[in-house]
């Protein structure tokens, strides 16, 4: 096993919407980034909900506030995860995990995606506890009413939220 580590990189994923990314998901990022060889951070492209940041945006903002680690890869896909994983040539899939309600919905997720291909181990990573309430959804309401998220999202994400707001007098 140990042969097999040394000749094949430990590559994980990381797999969200990031509508936008906050600094909750940076945390989980940075420290998950120590633990694997090559983190590849995957935007989902998910049809069935209206995001405030397209794709080809929240792809660009995480290059911009991942670029100082090295080992980390922004990208997206549309398809089931398993599979997405399988052409990442990816193990493990890494998620953050807030509360008791989190750990809940990720564990069915896991156990189907483990379902689904028994190579495919999930790691689940808590998150630091300043940020165990944050979510983008948090992020996109005060910033809509023009609120201060500085301490939410990082200075990059900030200012794309004040252009996408700007002229908007309060969310519609």
């Amino acid at each position: 096993m140990n042969e097999q580590r040394i000749n094949h990189p430990r590559i994980a994923v990381y797999p969200g919407s990031f509508d936008p990314v906050t600094k909750g998901h940076m945390d989980i990022i940075q420290r998950a980034s120590r633990q694997f060889d090559k983190l590849v951070v995957a935007v989902l492209n998910n049809l069935s909900k209206n995001p405030l940041f397209t794709v080809e945006e929240r792809k660009q903002l995480l290059t911009e506030v991942t670029g100082h680690l090295p080992n980390v890869e922004v990208d997206s896909f549309r398809d089931l995860l398993v599979n997405y994983m399988s052409y990442k040539q990816a193990h493990v899939i890494v998620r953050g995990i807030r509360s008791v309600t989190d750990f809940e919905y990720e564990l069915q997720l896991a156990s189907t995606n483990h379902k689904l291909n028994s190579d495919v181990e999930t790691i689940f990573m808590m998150t630091n506890p300043k940020y165990s309430y944050l979510s983008s959804s948090i992020v996109k309401e005060i910033a809509s009413f023009h609120g201060d998220v500085s301490d939410l999202v990082p200075p990059e994400v900030e200012l794309a939220l004040q252009h996408k707001y700007a002229g908007r007098t309060g969310k519609n």
